[in-house]
């Protein structure tokens, strides 16, 4: 052993030095990524929280998640994956209430794009100065020279630190993995979480599925929570004040001036991660409109995406998630009473012959089937065969005027602060070839529970956008003056995005 630690001392022999010690921009971009990533965790997690669960099989059927934070689904009653929400902290999540998907979302999305921001300007300054050198490995020697310095810590006989002009192996292999492996897979999995651009990639992302990215970014996150207990013990243990000067004050030293710096930098975290929460509830409609502002230049790009993906047969799920407040009326009782024969489908506003459809009609109407995916805002996907009546024939049929521009969907059942449920589609997008009103799902009827008897399948665009129990659709020109104005329910009352395919 002796002989194996002399001839690997730590750190590679061909290692080459940087001269550049901590540079401004680096020691500013290390406090920008701490910042940043404290709270993409915080709302990562609330994010997971609504549906606290983790598979590696597209259809989350329960039972079958390898990882859960939830008692399992009760039998003999029905639970939504509304009612499968678990609550947190509000010092933990943002903004720490239950189902609080929409505002977390938001938190989650705009401090990520910031992150990646600043991820990119590292990238080009890392590899146009030496800094380079500190996180790649050049030799493969730099393996048992990792094994060596693993002995020396567990023998509590700490190495030198040589950090001013290089990492050691365990810490050049550990940056290595952070920086370019767990960061990037945390991105391209979020990213094949979205309906666009899951649908778009076809085959890739069949293959590659929701539900495997989801997994895949818990597994990134933790990574990143290892990390960060092993590299804040470490920097404390081996040496405080020199790896604090270091990173914070880009001297060599060991007198106070990166402590100070330290313990500023922490109290403005620690301020930011107090009032994230309460800034959250008390003005929230801001961070809903700060959140979509930032992600706009996404949204317009991905949801145009054509969503032409579907599946076979055998992907169909055993098992699909119920969810919304079911409707609570003796009008709908009755209509279920009779199978739906006195049912009527509105459709007017904005456009030139309104309509009165009976279920009757609707169902001999040209039928259009489609096996395709849904994707809950929650994170629990399931795949189905919906039938039923595509939109651009109803639109054909009642014309809307020029000066229509969106569809609003009506429920028959209440949202669940109470208030007719709606929401609003463009009517490009009621255009599209898989767009349709379903009463069918998986070759039976559609059952009360799921939505009958109409459901809108917009394929491009998450559940809560999918309209089930539908009594009436409106054509408008704008929907301003619809509820508070946000283009649906759930993005007036939990304050989802209008239009978010991601």
């Amino acid at each position: 052993m002796q002989v194996f630690l002399v001839r690997y001392p730590g750190i590679p022999l061909s290692a080459v030095a940087v001269n550049t010690g901590f540079p401004a921009w680096l020691r500013l971009q290390h406090f920008l990524n701490l910042f940043f990533m404290a709270f993409i965790i915080r709302a990562g997690l609330q994010i997971l929280a609504d549906h606290p669960r983790l598979y590696w099989k597209r259809d989350c059927t329960p039972g079958t998640e390898w990882f859960r934070f939830q008692k399992a689904v009760p039998a003999g009653r029905v639970w939504t994956a509304k009612d499968d929400s678990v609550t947190l902290p509000a010092w933990l999540g943002i903004p720490g209430i239950r189902h609080s998907i929409g505002l977390a979302r938001w938190w989650h999305f705009s401090l990520t794009l910031q992150w990646m921001i600043n991820g990119i300007i590292f990238y080009i300054l890392l590899f146009t100065t030496d800094q380079w050198l500190r996180l790649v490995p050049t030799t493969w020697e730099v393996i048992p020279n990792a094994a060596s310095t693993a002995v020396q810590y567990l023998s509590l006989t700490f190495p030198a630190d040589q950090s001013w002009l290089r990492y050691n192996s365990p810490q050049q292999i550990t940056y290595f993995i952070t920086v370019f492996v767990a960061a990037p897979t945390s991105i391209l999995t979020g990213f094949m979480q979205s309906p666009a651009i899951s649908n778009r990639l076809g085959w890739i992302g069949r293959a590659f599925n929701r539900q495997r990215a989801r997994s895949i970014h818990f597994i990134a996150l933790c990574w990143f929570l290892f990390y960060i207990l092993a590299h804040v013990t470490l920097v404390f243990i081996t040496g405080a004040r020199v790896n604090l000067n270091m990173m914070f004050a880009g001297v060599n030293g060991g007198n106070w001036s990166g402590v100070l710096m330290f313990v500023t930098a922490m109290v403005l975290v620690a301020v930011t991660w107090w009032l994230a929460s309460p800034f959250t509830l008390r003005h929230a409609r801001r961070v809903q409109q700060i959140g979509a502002f930032l992600a706009r230049p996404f949204n317009s790009v991905t949801q145009w995406w054509d969503p032409t993906s579907q599946l076979t047969e055998h992907d169909i799920s055993p098992y699909f998630w119920p969810n919304g407040t079911m409707p609570a009326s003796d009008e709908f009782d009755r209509l279920v009473e009779d199978g739906f024969a006195h049912y009527r489908l509105r459709i007017d506003g904005l456009v030139e012959k309104p309509a009165e459809l009976s279920y009757a009609e609707l169902k001999a109407m040209p039928k259009q089937e489609q096996i395709t995916t849904h994707f809950c805002i929650q994170g629990w996907s399931g795949v189905a065969r919906g039938g039923g009546v595509p939109m651009r024939h109803l639109l054909d049929a009642v014309k809307p005027t020029v000066d229509a521009r969106y569809a609003v969907f009506y429920s028959l059942a209440d949202g669940a602060d109470g208030g007719r449920y709606y929401d609003v589609h463009s009517i490009a997008n009621m255009r599209h070839e898989l767009t349709i009103l379903a009463y069918e799902m998986n070759g039976a009827p559609l059952s009360v529970l799921h939505g009958a008897p109409l459901r809108l399948r917009c394929e491009n665009e998450l559940g809560f956008k999918m309209v089930k129990w539908i009594a009436a659709i409106e054509f408008v020109h704008d929907f301003s003056d619809l509820g508070a104005g946000q283009g649906g329910y759930n993005e007036d009352h939990e304050f989802y995005g209008y239009r978010v395919p991601i």
